[in-house]
């Protein structure tokens, strides 16, 4: 930093194309701190380093970072300008790397620090990389295809409906930069990130359908380009910067996705820039009837292993077992279903650890089941022709007293989402409440938000639709989202209940459209921690019915004993 004339860097969690998920190569804030969560930030400085969490990791980050090196920060409630302000004196330099944040990112920053005499500073090399001694290598997993069948639509369908409304809008070309966008549009699959199926790439579709995509062609095999066609150039990534400078406009990019270097090269070549949302980011949302067909069939199989998991773990004695022994059974059981990957890691938390939101299992964290303790599971699976995600919390033997209330509130939440009918234009803002409502009577409520968007046979964690206080995003029919309302009590336990939900037309009056959803997870959910006096009949009658659809569809997918158990877990409670 002193050589470079820095006062503080800024190091995301972010990659260059923004995903949640980071290969090994560009997993800088691990490396430096020790903190694994999906989200976050630190800024260091030559005497002081702030890690930046939300609600989610404010348990994780204190187990995993050095506390004499790193401090915890509350974010968002401190803002990364603020903190600078407060840590540099005027005049001092921020330096960040232009291709790990995005524009609105940079802007934002830029205005929390306007007038503090503070300064960002865009830096071509980034310092991480050059004390970082044995960097693994950039990810060069084999792409493949993606049959048009499952994708109900080819890409070159795809990439004209696109160039259209490039077209229309009077834009030239767009940049794509979320990988996820890129292998929906292409109909493609890859392996350059664990457990989400996309090949890391930037794309610049022109407003002729034609597609150049830069990525290591080393991916590509004889197949996959013919399936390509001779509309998608295949170049290599060091080629992309001359590519930007070369690009006749108006050019289409997102500065809520795209790279603060890519705006940069577009500016200094004159390029004419339109601000809009990345062009494939609403139609991938909005999921074909194959796509939906596809992600039917793969919950179908996904509640076959997790119902055999759950019958599995009523036989064991729970003292028996550890956090392991049951992620390692539940990843074989969904290997026999045919899974290629699992759609992240799981989530296994017995007692306390069930209370760290997106706890993940360690040898070191490892924790021996005990009887009377809650165990949550958050677990799901990347199948070829869906993605699945699915939580359910149950007791180890007799629930205690003190989560009977707590799990009963999150247990209506979820069900109060599932039964909503809401008229056309409303967002995951509107529908957040209702999956809090009961806890909040309790004077309860949970730091993560209630649901995210769901890729089909693509990243379980997709934008740019979810349940949220921060998304104001119109719901549309064919979008597929989680319903995952939680409740955590910080050392004692953790609860969290979630099915997949597509939004689909509903029977309205004549001349109204109203929507609802429809729940595609099919796994029963535990109620030995319900009290069921606190259950409507409304309520319990939604449980019924689905319990029954569970039994219906999955009793044909197990065996005997099995399908025993399954019918006792889902007996009427009405």
């Amino acid at each position: 930093m002193r050589d470079m004339d820095l006062d503080a860097f800024i190091v995301p969690r972010a990659d260059a194309h923004q995903g949640e998920y980071v290969a090994d190569a560009d997993a800088r804030l691990a490396w430096l701190t020790g903190f694994t969560g999906s989200a976050g930030f630190a800024i260091v400085t030559r005497d002081r380093a702030g890690v930046f969490i939300d609600g989610r990791y404010r348990v994780q980050v204190r187990q995993q970072i050095d506390t004499a090196h790193f401090t915890p920060v509350n974010w968002p409630e401190t803002r990364p300008s603020a903190w600078l302000c407060e840590a540099l004196p005027e005049g001092g330099r921020v330096g960040f790397d232009p291709w790990l944040h995005t524009r609105k990112e940079i802007l934002a920053m830029e205005q929390g620090l306007d007038g503090s005499g503070v300064g960002l500073i865009g830096v071509d090399a980034n310092p991480i990389d050059a004390i970082w001694p044995d960097r693994p290598a950039p990810p060069v997993g084999a792409a493949r295809a993606h049959d048009d069948a499952l994708a109900g639509e080819s890409s070159a369908q795809k990439r004209a409906r696109l160039a259209k409304s490039l077209r229309d809008d009077g834009q030239a070309a767009a940049f794509l930069s979320l990988p996820d966008s890129i292998s929906w549009l292409l109909n493609i699959r890859g392996s350059d990130v664990p457990k989400n199926p996309i090949v890391q790439g930037f794309a610049v579709l022109s407003d002729d359908g034609h597609v150049a995509l830069f990525a290591d062609p080393a991916k590509f095999d004889g197949d996959l380009r013919a399936h390509l066609g001779d509309e998608v150039a295949i170049l290599h990534p060091e080629g992309l910067p001359a590519a930007l400078l070369d690009l006749e406009g108006p050019v289409r990019i997102d500065p809520a996705t795209a790279p603060e270097a890519a705006f940069r090269l577009l500016e200094r070549a004159g390029t004419g820039i339109a601000l809009a949302p990345d062009p494939a980011i609403l139609p991938k949302a909005r999921k074909t009837m194959a796509e939906l067909d596809g992600m039917r069939a793969a919950h179908r199989r996904d509640g076959a292993a997790m119902v055999r998991l759950l019958a599995w773990l009523d036989e064991q004695d729970p003292t028996t077992l550890t956090e392991i022994d049951v992620v390692r059974k539940l990843e074989a059981l969904r290997i026999e279903q045919g899974i290629i990957d699992i759609s992240f890691d799981t989530i296994m938390g017995a007692g306390p650890n069930g209370a760290i939101v997106h706890y993940r299992v360690t040898k070191a964290s490892d924790r021996r089941l005990q009887t009377g303790q809650m165990l949550l599971i958050d677990s799901g699976g990347q199948y070829p022709d869906g993605t699945t995600d699915i939580t359910r919390t149950l007791p180890l033997g007799q629930p205690s007293l003190d989560t009977i209330a707590p799990y009963t509130a999150v247990l209506r939440g979820m069900v109060a989402v599932c039964r909503a009918r809401f008229p056309k234009g409303v967002a995951g803002a509107h529908i957040d409440a209702l999956a809090r409502q009961f806890l909040w009577q309790q004077g309860l409520d949970y730091d993560h938000g209630t649901g995210h968007g769901v890729g089909a046979a693509l990243c379980v964690h997709e934008g740019p639709v979810r349940i949220s206080r921060a998304s104001n995003i119109a719901l549309e029919p064919g979008m597929i989202l989680s319903n995952e309302p939680g409740y955590y009590r910080e050392g004692a336990f953790g609860i969290r209940i979630e099915n997949l939900i597509v939004v689909r037309i509903v029977e309205a009056e004549q001349g109204r459209d109203m929507l609802g959803f429809e729940t595609l997870t099919l796994c029963p959910i535990d109620m030995r921690a319900v009290d069921r006096t606190a259950l409507s009949r409304d309520e319990t009658a939604w449980i019924d019915t689905y319990h029954a659809r569970v039994r219906d569809e999955i009793s044909p997918l197990v065996d005997a004993a099995t399908r025993d158990w399954l019918f006792r877990a889902t007996s009427p409670i009405g």
